[in-house]
């Protein structure tokens, strides 16, 4: 898998995932766990949903 995802989007998946875990544990719920859809996708730098699209918000490489 080629990683898709950029250092920024890393960051806002990172803190939304972290959030919407806390607010999962706050109100009690298991709603909570969707929150490890954008951390996962962080930690493994791949989204699915990018890729059927062609999008990346990786830096391009010069070549």
């Amino acid at each position: 898998m080629k990683p898709n995802v950029g250092s920024l989007d890393r960051i806002l998946r990172i803190l939304a995932g972290l959030a919407l875990l806390g607010a999962g544990v706050y109100f009690k719920s298991w709603f909570g766990l969707i929150g490890l859809v954008p951390l996962l996708t962080a930690v493994f730098r791949f989204c699915p949903a990018y890729a059927p699209f062609g999008l990346s918000t990786c830096p391009r490489q010069k070549s």
